[in-house]
């Protein structure tokens, strides 16, 4: 890893502290995102601030485009919105190289299988990132709340065979990110992490955007809590019908975990889905909860709470898209 050229395909805020902290502890890095956020790096630095400490890191390579590319990567680290996963690995499919690999460090589910299509499955990795970071202002980022480490690895259900060899690679990365300040691990099974985190996000984000609450508040009002817990155990409903190694006897044991030591640990945060909605008009809830429905119809179960939630985010979409807030 000390001689790999990486990409960092999607700078909004997790990608560009992984793309700054990587790039300060002496690793080659390039951010590929949005030119207003890469014209203030250029000019000022990236600034980093919040729980990993307050830095300001310069001379990172820096794209605004795909086509501005102008090297293969050894390690990409995909870090767009789900609904970008597609058109980002079309963009950067010849930028990868052949004994390269991409990992997938976003919410949802799916994201491998997308990545797979134009990677291949030898040069995909999953990933799990459970820490928040917003964009202040172009090229400055604060961490907010970091709940546990960062985890990379395969996906035995999809890589089979492949997973020796990829669970060496996602050690070697995992290494170096955590060696750049960033907390970070290698797993065998990547997807009971995932669906972990799936379950937090299912139950949080679509409530603390539509009432643009903080996870917190959600769990202090008694009628929200009620329709998270819910959503929960429709979640965990579909994760045992798929054999998703979960650690977690069942939905109760989850809960407990969860209102006893994840809440708590990020009781001010509010979901990014509130932020997409007040700029973008666009949200990630078909990788999340939209995700549990269609796999509960595909697996014989019925998702009610998660469907009626997916349906009011997509109204919440339509009306901000109307009223202009779409950026």
């Amino acid at each position: 890893m000390r001689d790999a050229e990486i990409l960092i395909a999607g700078a909004g805020a997790i990608g560009s502290v992984a793309g700054g902290m990587l790039h300060a502890a002496g690793h080659r890095v390039t951010l590929l995102g949005r030119r207003a956020h890469l014209d203030a790096i250029a000019r000022d630095g990236l600034r980093i601030t919040g729980l990993l400490g307050a830095r300001t890191i310069r001379g990172l390579a820096l794209a605004d485009n795909p086509a501005a590319l102008d090297r293969r990567f050894d390690v990409i680290l995909c870090t767009v919105k789900p609904y970008d996963t597609a058109a980002i690995a079309d963009a950067i499919q010849d930028r990868l190289a052949d004994s390269g690999v991409i990992v997938s460090l976003q919410n949802g589910l799916g994201n491998i299988e997308a990545l797979a299509a134009r990677f291949g499955l030898r040069r995909v990795l999953g990933g799990r990132v459970i820490f928040g970071a917003e964009i202040e202002r172009p090229g400055a980022v604060h961490v907010t709340v970091f709940a546990d480490p960062v985890a990379i690895g395969p996906a035995p259900s999809l890589h089979g065979a492949l997973c020796a060899e990829l669970e060496a690679r996602a050690a070697s990365i995992a290494s170096a990110i955590a060696s750049a300040g960033i907390a970070t691990v290698a797993c065998a099974d990547i997807m009971p992490v995932i669906w972990s985190k799936l379950l937090y996000n299912v139950a949080l984000n679509p409530l603390g955007a539509l009432f643009e609450l903080s996870y917190g508040e959600l769990a202090d009002d008694p009628a929200l809590r009620a329709i998270m817990d819910d959503v929960i155990a429709e979640a965990f409903a579909v994760a045992r019908k798929l054999a998703i190694a979960l650690p977690f006897a069942d939905d109760r044991e989850y809960r407990d975990v969860f209102y006893g030591k994840l809440v708590p640990a990020t009781r001010d945060h509010r979901p990014t889905m509130l932020y997409d909605l007040r700029n973008r008009g666009r949200t990630d809830i078909d990788a999340l909860n939209g995700k549990i429905v269609e796999l509960a119809e595909a697996s014989g179960l019925s998702a009610p709470v998660n469907r009626v939630l997916v349906r009011q985010i997509h109204a919440a979409e339509r009306k901000a898209a109307a009223s202009g807030s779409r950026k």
